[in-house]
């Protein structure tokens, strides 16, 4: 897999692209991750790729020309499954998203900043706005983080134990069940019976029983 991440603070990335599953990932060759600068695609003295919005609004707003050529550019080396615009208007990520997006092969995420992008990109070069949640950041950098640790965990190999990402939260749309590790009693809080007793089944069904009973008590409207 292959993503590439617009940015117009490409430094906001470097640590989250740098460490832990990612870093893991990048290492193996299982994802390529490029982080390009769009003031490499500006204009002047200071590479500028802002201006005032039309209408008056208080705030900078990104400029078409910058974003076209780099997208552009982008695209005529190969093909994208998908231009995705990190966007409070976006479909909210969540974990069946995740699991499409990971069987790409080829992704751009534009990071949205200032007070935005103009509307003529959104129009004819995104493919598809996500969102992270319903709130305000200061850019996108943090949302295409968010995305790309989301999406890159699921790549096979990329987990040094696979079958855990099939126990994650949301897999099955539930919360996942309790977890515990030794020792079986700390200060007298002890770990449920049936956890040592080594029979699968009984496992299993205590386990499926507390995701139950925990996403109702917790995020019913998973449910």
């Amino acid at each position: 897999m292959r993503i590439d991440i617009i940015s117009a603070v490409p430094d906001l990335l470097e640590s989250p692209l740098n460490h832990s599953i990612i870093k893991r990932a990048r290492e193996k060759g299982l994802v390529e991750i490029n982080v390009i600068n769009l003031h490499d695609y500006g204009k002047g003295n200071y590479k500028q790729i802002d201006d005032y919005g039309f209408g008056g609004d208080a705030g900078m707003v990104i400029k078409c020309e910058p974003l076209y050529n780099a997208i552009t550019d982008l695209t005529s080396m190969r093909n994208y499954d998908y231009v995705i615009y990190t966007s409070p208007d976006g479909d909210i990520l969540d974990q069946p998203m995740a699991n499409t997006l990971s069987t790409a092969e080829n992704i751009i995420i534009l990071c949205g900043h200032y007070k935005g992008i103009d509307h003529r990109i959104r129009e004819h070069l995104i493919t598809k706005e996500i969102s992270i949640g319903n709130y305000v950041l200061s850019g996108g950098e943090l949302a295409a983080a968010v995305i790309t640790d989301a999406v890159v965990r699921l790549i096979p190999g990329a987990l040094t134990d696979e079958t855990s990402a099939l126990s994650d939260s949301f897999q099955d749309g539930l919360l996942a069940p309790p977890i515990y590790t030794r020792p079986a009693d700390f200060n007298g809080w002890k770990v449920p019976e049936v956890l040592l007793s080594g029979n699968p089944k009984l496992i299993k069904e205590w386990q499926e029983q507390q995701a139950l009973e925990r996403t109702k008590a917790l995020r019913p409207e998973l449910l």
